[in-house]
């Protein structure tokens, strides 16, 4: 599945699209700034793979501040079944620069 950039992903909030959105970045991260996604850290994420059963065949996109935590995370949920898995380019960093 092709990653998305952050113009496509506000895209898609502002037509109001459900979305499943996963946070990979750190809990002081995620208070300085968030684009309302559930949040588990990159490091938590094996442990808590089951909080994300509901979403493995459907679209998730994941992100972290730059991209290059979120690339793993998707490859590791990949790697565990889910099928449709997107990682925001330039992440939360290239999505706030939007507003």
């Amino acid at each position: 599945m092709n990653d998305i950039t952050p113009q496509e992903l506000k895209a898609l909030k502002d037509e109001g699209k459900k979305i499943n959105l996963l946070d990979v970045r750190e809990p002081f991260e995620y208070e300085e700034y968030n684009l309302d996604g559930k949040l588990i850290p990159l490091g938590e994420l094996p442990s808590r793979l089951d909080e994300l059963e509901d979403w493995k065949e459907q679209e998730v996109i994941v992100h972290c501040k730059a991209g290059g935590r979120s690339a793993n995370a998707k490859a590791f949920l990949m790697q565990n079944g889910f099928k449709n898995v997107r990682n925001l380019l330039q992440g939360a960093d290239g999505y706030k620069k939007l507003s």
